[in-house]
């Protein structure tokens, strides 16, 4: 019987179709437009290069100035509350 090799997984279409962010969330990825994939490495970039992310609750991330504009105000946010956020700043 021969062993079926399983298929290699398709990356999502809409993943890899540029979005363009917006003046607030360019301060922190730039203002070229980029895959949504990417674009959340960069934020994840950003949140560990400024040690954003809380010691303690690793799921919680802690604003500065740049992302809290983002953030729509708030200083705190998790990080399932931080993809709806930055969905609203892309095109």
């Amino acid at each position: 019987m021969p062993t079926a090799t399983k298929p290699k997984r398709k990356a999502n279409p809409a993943l890899l179709k540029p979005v363009q962010p917006d003046a607030t969330l360019a301060v922190i990825v730039g203002s070229t437009p980029l895959p949504r994939g990417q674009l959340t490495k960069k934020v994840w970039d950003y949140i560990k290069k400024h040690k954003l992310q809380d010691p303690k609750k690793k799921t919680q991330i802690n604003a500065d100035a740049a992302l809290k504009a983002v953030f729509g105000g708030k200083s705190s946010v998790t990080m399932f509350e931080m993809t709806k956020h930055v969905s609203a700043h892309v095109k």
